[in-house]
């Protein structure tokens, strides 16, 4: 017999088996698809959640960003967080004065009740920061018409505008709209004495933290949270002055201010994702287990197809079949497989990936955060070849040393 009717021979007999047993083939397949698809769905998950992050911060318009240390829950406190920069009108009117920063600014994040009534409220992330910096893009209203006069050079004595932007989600959340009126406070009792005015809407900062949220002036959010004695701020954000050498300018503010930490954009979105560490494991866990879990499907499918076919192996070595053929047979059977599921979850992973993003910009606000690309849809496809050869090269191992022509007799 020629190579070439020898190869067809064992491509025919490996087609019969799956006709043959179509359940068992249906099941391996679905298997192997499983995998893969969660394979290439984690991996998707992890470049889209970093191409959100850059694109969140390239949207932001800055260059720096300084910070105290992690902002950290603050339970039964008002606003719910301790926000760990202190004096942050200070330190951002003393960036203002360089001149390579062209704008500085304190900006912090609280939890707050919102309401319509004194009597029913939600609860939403508040960001405070300066009305002057345009860094609030509107898709309706005015938004603020006065600076953030309540501050009054620290003494938090100037009249409160009570001007309040709010996102589209709380917005729908509370059925207001521009010129309706919404109660804001870090607690129900400060929520009940201050009444805002919705001045705009815009999803800025509900694109940024991912929630629904409302932008107040600074120093209007430190007073309805209790943070005015030590005028506390998530961070300080820097836009520099065109042609400043951001990492030049990151030592320099570093050096004088070292009690803080001062990061690029990139070097903020690695710190954000290093606090995240423990989600990124399990995600990298969850993609070896996939891996794991096909080769030892397939494994201990064609190990099972062996042992069950010993005696009809048997017989085809009787007949002449080599050994080398009768692997041949099991690695087509497994690449087989292999193949069509690795096509299979190529395939899924595209509407799996619009369902996905449809319910995590439903729950959190971001879209497109799963991100398929051709790349991770090749390797799932090589990875899934690539498993069933493993799986292949197992069971022929149990196959040489079955003795076939033994189980004769």
């Amino acid at each position: 017999m020629s190579r070439a009717s020898r190869y067809r021979a064992i491509l025919g007999i490996a087609l019969a088996q799956f006709r043959h047993e179509r359940t068992r083939t249906v099941l391996a397949i679905l298997g192997v698809a499983m995998a893969v698809l969660s394979t290439i769905l984690l991996a998707s998950t992890g470049a889209g959640v970093i191409d959100t992050g850059q694109e969140k911060f390239s949207q932001s318009g800055r260059d720096l960003w300084m910070t105290g240390g992690p902002t950290e829950l603050r339970p039964g406190a008002a606003g719910g967080f301790e926000n760990s920069m202190v004096d942050a009108h200070t330190i951002a009117a003393e960036l203002g004065d360089r001149d390579d920063v062209a704008v500085a600014t304190p900006l912090a994040f609280q939890t707050v009740y919102v309401g319509r009534n004194a009597s029913q409220y939600e609860t939403v992330i508040a960001a405070g920061a300066p009305a002057n910096d345009n860094a609030v893009s509107l898709s309706a209203g005015r938004g603020f018409q006065r600076g953030d006069i309540h501050y009054a050079n620290g003494s938090y004595d100037g009249p409160m505008t009570h001007e309040v932007v709010v996102d589209s989600r709380t917005a729908a959340l509370l059925n207001a709209s521009v010129n309706d009126t919404i109660h804001v406070g870090g607690t129900l009792a400060t929520a009940r004495e201050h009444e805002f005015t919705i001045v705009g809407i815009s999803s800025t900062y509900s694109r940024f933290v991912g929630a629904p949220t409302v932008t107040l002036h600074l120093s209007e959010l430190q007073a309805v949270t209790g943070t005015t004695a030590s005028d506390r701020a998530t961070f300080v954000s820097i836009r520099l002055t065109e042609g400043a050498n951001a990492s030049a300018v990151r030592e320099d503010l570093q050096a004088t201010y070292p009690e803080y930490t001062v990061r690029t954009n990139e070097q903020q979105l690695r710190a954000t994702l290093e606090g995240k560490a423990v989600v990124i494991a399990s995600g990298v866990s969850l993609v070896a287990l996939a891996v794991v879990a096909g080769v030892l499907l397939l494994t201990n499918l064609q190990l099972s197809y062996v042992y069950r076919h010993r005696r009809t192996l048997g017989a085809l070595t009787a007949l002449g079949m080599s050994r080398f053929s009768l692997l041949g047979l099991v690695l087509v059977t497994t690449l087989l497989i292999g193949l069509v599921g690795g096509l299979v979850a190529v395939g899924a992973s595209i509407p799996a990936t619009w369902a996905i993003n449809r319910i995590v910009t439903a729950v959190v606000g971001f879209e497109n955060v799963v991100a398929v690309s051709e790349r991770f849809l090749l390797a799932g496809l090589v990875g899934a070849v690539a498993v069933s050869v493993v799986a292949g090269l197992v069971a022929g191992l149990y196959l040489f040393r079955l003795r076939p022509l033994d189980q004769l007799r």
